[in-house]
């Protein structure tokens, strides 16, 4: 997790930040939480059916369109590839594929 974790008293309601993700430098996706498949609020409230979210509960909500897999050919993720990811007023988490 990281760079940072937020609360949601630091983002208007709905939060619509920009979202991207480079691999070596390429822009690999480049999205919003605007565009979320299932809003915070959807996922929130499914989750809230089954069990109790407490305070300091983290929800990964998973990734925008741009995934490896849908490049033709394919660009799968390999050792040493640096793979950045970025969330407009969060900022960047940096992690080098072992």
């Amino acid at each position: 997790m990281g760079p940072v974790l937020v609360t949601e008293d630091e983002f208007e309601r709905p939060p619509v930040l920009k979202i991207t993700a480079k691999v070596n430098g390429e822009l690999r996706q480049s999205s919003s939480t605007s565009l979320l498949i299932h809003g915070i609020a959807k996922v929130i409230c499914e989750l809230t059916k089954g069990m109790t979210l407490k305070a300091g509960t983290i929800i990964a909500t998973g990734t925008p369109a741009g995934v490896g897999l849908g490049f033709n050919p394919p660009k799968y993720l390999k050792s040493g590839d640096v793979v950045e990811c970025e969330i407009e007023k969060i900022g960047v988490l940096e992690n080098t594929v072992e």
